[in-house]
């Protein structure tokens, strides 16, 4: 699947999927575990963790009945890789424009 950054930056829009997503950063979580720490059901949570692992943000893995859930580490790397190449791009952006107005007062 190829990365998508406009799914992850919505998926991430969203102040319940970010808190989730901020708990599984912290260290692997169960549904279970998530819906203790947050004040919504555990079908929330799961709908949640849905958005999350189609973003490429999270992934599960079985664990007898349940699933554990991680951050997907590849997915994470290429939301980071496309935002460094929007801060390199902004940050280019300025200094060809701090050079013009340098010039443009020689």
């Amino acid at each position: 699947m190829a990365y998508d950054n406009h799914r992850a930056i919505t998926a991430l829009a969203d102040p319940t999927r970010r808190q989730i997503f901020e708990l599984v950063a912290k260290g692997p979580r169960s549904v279970a575990d998530l819906t203790r720490a947050l004040p919504v059901t555990q079908s929330a949570v799961s709908q949640h963790l849905k958005v999350l692992k189609a973003a490429r943000l999270v992934q599960a893995e079985a664990a007898g009945a349940r699933n554990i859930y991680r951050v997907d580490p590849a997915g994470l790397g290429q939301m980071r890789a496309w935002l460094d190449r929007q801060w390199t791009d902004a940050l280019s952006a300025f200094k060809a424009e701090a050079e013009g107005k340098k010039e443009h007062k020689k």
